[in-house]
């Protein structure tokens, strides 16, 4: 049975997981107290007001793509939906400038991107026939029997050369997974081949916001309050029991009776939060401890002259993956370097020299422009790191052993660590919260093509 408007549900976290919760219970009428320690919503996924500069950054560039539907279902109930640019091309630049347009063609899901892939310069004869070798396998393959072993282990099984996983296959799962083709698990790099690319054209359309990511959520706290609900910000949340959460001010907070909880705090906090005697009654808890970090860093970078003349550059075989022009000059950059591991221990200073070294290879031209700002943010707990194994210890939304319904992008969502993972799980959460299936509230996938059904995609 649903819950009813006057059943509360109590959420401890405000990042994409814990909001995407509250607001699709606010939508059903369903009052809720969310709880966040800073002063501001979106998690990992946010920004922060620069000391420095006295600018509002983002931590890190982040996209959606179309296949992020449950996302995508979020900011439509914000109402920001179109504060996002979408881009159904992708500018793939190697050293010396020479650059590779991907985009679609009239070709229908999965060929889409044959004709581009196929005339894409960073990428040898050689390189085009390993992929043709995969590319039947990559639509049949159970993805699920692929939890134990690494996606460079697939790679190699299928005679995927060096040449073709530095070019092709790395950059798009190190972008997409935070993690290495060689440490990320198989399961995971294939999901976002068949749900991201394979299926449907319209699943790799790349959206970029157009505002801070911190605006993206500045409606959800009316949706909150407009269903009877609250958001109580600066609460840091100690503890987590049957009962309510315990601030780290003594404060005390309770759903109210028939109410649930929903603990949308990152893996890493579950288990220094939620009640022991929970914890050794609930197998969802145990594993949790297992689950390792891979760390993502930002880069703002301002230049004296126009750098980047595309909207995005994917630099092929550099350290830095992705460049985001920030203004409709290309002066302004933001820089993303995923699974960033050999980078914590540099300075700033060091960081931006590398990231400059980079697009001074790529786009000849920028080395006559000055720097004139630099401000790296290292994100070291940035995602889970989904390696072998780690699937079948990704925790469901609830247990009979107790109350407490989880939510995060850790949670058993079968996507990777992205913001489409942590609002898959909020929905679920809601749906918990509510009493009715999972269905019944999250956003179904884009609909697989006809053609992509009948070669036998495993969707």
């Amino acid at each position: 049975m649903p819950a009813s408007p006057t059943s509360s549900v109590l959420i401890v976290g405000g990042g994409i997981a814990g909001l995407s919760a509250a607001v699709r219970l606010a939508a059903e009428g369903v009052p809720v107290t969310l709880l966040e320690t800073r002063k501001k919503l979106g998690g990992r996924a946010t920004s922060f007001a620069d000391v420095r500069s006295g600018e509002v950054l983002d931590n890190c560039q982040h996209v959606v793509l179309g296949c992020c539907t449950n996302y995508l279902d979020l900011l439509s109930r914000l109402g920001m939906r179109d504060a996002i640019e979408w881009y159904d091309e992708q500018y793939w630049v190697e050293a010396g400038g020479r650059t590779s347009v991907i985009r679609p063609s009239m070709l229908p899901a999965p060929l889409h991107f044959s004709i581009a892939t196929a005339r894409a310069s960073f990428l040898s004869r050689s390189d085009l026939a390993c992929l043709a070798r995969i590319g039947r396998v990559l639509l049949r393959v159970d993805r699920q029997k692929h939890r134990n072993e690494t996606f460079g282990t697939f790679l190699s099984r299928y005679s995927q050369t060096p040449s073709v996983i530095a070019r092709f296959w790395s950059p798009i799962v190190v972008s997409a997974c935070n993690m290495d083709v060689d440490r990320v698990a198989a399961s995971v790099a294939l999901h976002v081949f068949q749900e991201g690319f394979l299926g449907s054209p319209e699943a790799a359309r790349m959206g970029v916001p157009r505002v801070p990511l911190v605006e993206l959520y500045e409606q959800a706290e009316k949706l909150i309050t407009t269903a009877g609900g609250r958001i109580v910000f600066g609460a840091g949340v100690e503890r987590v029991d049957a009962g309510g959460a315990t601030t780290t001010g003594g404060e005390r907070f309770e759903p109210g009776e028939g109410g649930r909880i929903i603990c949308a705090v990152p893996v890493e906090r579950v288990g220094r939060i939620v009640d022991a005697a929970i914890q050794a009654a609930d197998p969802r808890f145990a594993p949790l401890a297992k689950f390792g970090h891979s760390p993502i860093l930002g880069v703002h970078l301002k230049f004296d002259r126009p750098v980047l003349r595309t909207p995005h550059a994917v630099l092929v075989e550099r350290d830095t993956q992705w460049l985001f022009r920030k203004d409709e000059e290309g002066k302004y950059l933001h820089a993303v370097i995923s699974a960033a591991d050999k980078w914590l221990e540099l300075s700033e200073q060091q960081i931006a020299a590398k990231v400059v070294e980079d697009i001074h290879a790529c786009f000849p031209d920028s080395r006559g422009a000055n720097l004139t700002m630099a401000r790296a943010v290292k994100e070291k707990l940035a995602t889970f790191a989904p390696e072998p194994g780690i699937e079948e210890l990704r925790p469901s939304a609830t247990h009979a052993a107790s109350r407490i319904i989880l939510a995060g992008d850790y949670t058993n969502t079968g996507w990777p660590a992205t913001m489409e993972g942590a609002a898959k799980s909020g929905y679920v959460a809601a749906a918990a919260a509510m009493e009715q299936r999972p269905e019944q509230v999250v956003i179904k996938p884009l609909q697989v093509s006809r053609l992509a059904r009948m070669l036998g995609l495993k969707a």
